[in-house]
């Protein structure tokens, strides 16, 4: 039985669920070595990008989480 909706279900599928989990550990991961490598270095101008890197990747971190808190619809 096929359903159609009037607008889309407040809804994460378990397959998403795993796509959003894999994505936020990636994002993660990456954060964590950008962000310590940044405190790190004495190079100012690779300290700049990798503290650059790091808030993309906070960002992209957040970006998940408020999607997991809003049941699958961005916003």
């Amino acid at each position: 039985m096929e359903e159609n909706y009037q607008e889309v279900p407040n809804i994460i599928s378990g397959k998403d669920l795993d796509y959003l989990s894999d994505m936020f550990n990636w994002n993660y991961g990456a954060y964590k070595s950008s962000y310590s490598g940044s405190k790190m270095v004495n190079d100012e101008e690779l300290k700049a990008m990798l503290e650059k890197a790091s808030n993309i990747f906070h960002s992209n971190m957040t970006k998940i989480l408020n999607i997991l808190n809003n049941g699958g619809n961005y916003e």
